[in-house]
């Protein structure tokens, strides 16, 4: 019964409710400032690390395939143009917000904050830094769902689910990431919960614009899945694995990378 009436639903709204769920989840991360004043950083980093390998695996099972096997379908260009283009310029988005907001990456003092100087709180810039992951994630759910409504064979309700499962998966270790690290610093329990939580308010706006960019302009949307995909692995490289191996032992980090991959690639290949 909950199936049908979701899949009778918009893809805009199947993606905003989709979004909502990850944003949910990292509300959850966050809510553990409520039970600990910190978390053991080696769990955290083994955190960290299963949340890049959910994000490595689905920017190619859920985008990148995806978008390869539209372009073969209607582009009367080489299929690795559209993805190639896609691709780098979705890198090429996340690399000039990394330039340009302010945010303070987990165990770097307050004058290593990256972006355009400025004097906001060291409590703002981290939350910053975690809604530049949660952005592309939150485009990537919202254009999966777009796919579907496109009619691509392999871009199936199901997969796009599966996608958002993951997502929210890894967000869950990212809310605590900026929750549990404001609590250690004496701020309020439910001032770290809210500001914790308010890094994945920019997921349902971002998987709601994502899917109504696809059903506007269906052509662009070998680009589109393409894009998700490499701003995704660009937060991956850029961020999430530096951050999980910042401690000296790294082993941890790269298990629950493997772990987080292979969870994320039997979601989407076993739903999807």
């Amino acid at each position: 019964m909950l199936a049908d009436w979701f899949t009778n639903l918009s893809p805009i709204v199947q993606a905003l409710l989709a979004t909502c769920f990850t944003w949910f989840v990292t509300a959850l991360g966050a809510a553990a400032v409520f039970f600990f004043k910190q978390v053991n950083r080696t769990v955290l980093d083994g955190m960290l690390g299963f949340a890049a390998g959910v994000m490595i695996a689905a920017s190619y099972w859920s985008l990148l395939a995806p978008a390869i096997e539209l372009a073969e379908q209607t582009s009367s260009m080489p299929a690795w143009v559209p993805a190639t283009v896609g691709f780098l310029l979705g890198g090429a988005f996340l690399w000039a917000v990394d330039k340009t907001l302010p945010h303070l990456h987990l165990g770097l003092s307050t004058d290593e904050a990256e972006g355009i100087p400025t004097s906001w709180q060291r409590s703002i810039l981290l939350v910053l830094a975690i809604t530049m992951h949660n952005l592309p994630e939150g485009l990537a759910v919202g254009v999966a769902f777009g796919a579907v409504a496109a009619g691509l064979p392999s871009a199936a309700l199901a997969g796009a689910v599966a996608l958002a499962l993951g997502i929210g998966l890894q967000n869950f270790p990212e809310g605590m990431a900026v929750a549990v690290p404001l609590r250690r610093e004496n701020v309020s329990r439910w001032k770290a919960f809210l500001l914790g939580q308010a890094s994945g308010m920019v997921e349902p706006v971002a998987g709601v614009l994502g899917a109504a960019a696809v059903l506007l302009m269906r052509p662009i949307l070998p680009y589109a899945l393409a894009f998700a995909a490499g701003a995704m692995i660009y937060v991956v490289v850029e961020e999430l694995i530096p951050e999980s191996q910042f401690e000296s032992i790294t082993d941890v980090a790269t298990i629950g990378a493997m772990l987080g991959f292979a969870v994320m690639m039997t979601l989407d290949v076993a739903l999807g």
